[in-house]
């Protein structure tokens, strides 16, 4: 797992001032699955980083990179 990507992706989502569970809940995916991304266990499938980049308001350059 890229570790620049889960760090991304939890300062983008603490910078929106959103919890892991309200992202979960967007994403309708449990919380452990979110969380699992932001500690590198598994990553988001496509469809899940486009709604990120929608709930965050960022493009994907910007997440993954």
């Amino acid at each position: 797992m890229d570790k620049t990507f889960c760090n991304n992706l939890k300062e983008i989502r603490k910078a929106c001032n959103f919890t892991q569970k309200q992202v979960a809940k967007k994403l309708d995916v449990v919380e452990s699955c979110y969380a699992n991304w932001e500690q590198g266990r598994t990553e988001p499938d496509i469809k899940n980083l486009r709604k990120l980049t929608e709930i965050f308001n960022v493009t994907l350059e910007e997440l993954i990179n």
